[in-house]
């Protein structure tokens, strides 16, 4: 700062006050130059607010009114981006086609958003292909193959980057994992372990008593899996009849005539 009484005898001394006067900013008094004592972070403080005036050295009283200014603290690329939602989970039904959004993941860059493209994030997929893929711009998670099949694999771990300025050389980045669950789907029919199955039953059993017990096996789960027997052919004259034990989801076949 230079006041126009000032004709550079040392009669005008410069004084500062208002935000982190002293303690970051200090005044030569004999110049009115400003220097700042410690390093400055626009994250923590994006601006100051500070007053300045000549006085007359003898007198100490103003030679023109007090000046006051604002400092804004220029913003560089110091801050990597960071999930601060992370790490995720998500599910999607298997046999999903190709497209299929999962989830969508969102990084956050504490640099200046309006100053130049060190808070620009672009996201790409290190781990998790030819799986899934992520939107360069969103963030949102897809599925990438058709047909994953739960039965065969039913959960995957993704690890997702953000960097910043744009994806560019220099940028810097931080990452998340995300773990994809294969939701159940009823893709699977029940099968039986034998094609059949012979019992021998005495003609005095009573009417009630268990003959039998089958268990078809289903790959699904849940209540994909849970199971319905019926007689289908070979007792026209409604002897027996089969019902299912909830529990270990077998076959009970009983007499009821």
């Amino acid at each position: 700062l230079h006041s126009d009484v000032d004709k550079g005898d040392g009669s005008i001394k410069y004084i500062l006050s208002g935000e982190g006067a002293s303690s970051i900013f200090i005044i030569d008094e004999n110049t009115g130059d400003i220097h700042a004592t410690k390093r400055l972070d626009r994250e923590e403080q994006a601006y100051y607010t500070l007053r300045a005036q000549a006085l007359d050295r003898l007198t100490n009283k103003p030679v023109e009114p007090e000046s006051e200014f604002v400092i804004k603290i220029q913003d560089i690329n110091d801050n990597e981006p960071k999930f601060l939602d992370g790490p995720y989970t998500a599910g999607v039904p298997e046999m999903s086609p190709v497209g299929t959004s999962v989830v969508q993941v969102t990084a956050t860059d504490a640099d200046d958003p309006t100053y130049g493209n060190s808070a620009r994030v672009v996201y790409s997929i290190l781990q998790g292909q030819p799986y899934f893929s992520v939107e360069p711009k969103t963030g949102v998670i897809k599925t990438a193959l058709p047909n994953m099949d739960r039965e065969a694999k039913d959960q995957y771990l993704l690890v997702i980057q953000a960097k910043d300025m744009v994806g560019q050389n220099g940028g810097l980045s931080g990452t998340t994992s995300v773990t994809v669950t294969l939701t159940d789907v009823n893709d699977n029919p029940p099968r039986f372990p034998r094609r059949s199955y012979q019992y021998n039953v005495p003609e005095s059993l009573p009417v009630a008593s268990v003959v039998a017990r089958i268990k078809a096996a289903d790959a699904d789960i849940g209540a994909n899996a849970e199971m319905e027997y019926k007689i289908v052919d070979g007792d026209g004259l409604g002897i027996f009849k089969i019902s299912v034990d909830k529990d270990t989801q077998e076959g009970i076949i009983t007499i009821q005539k």
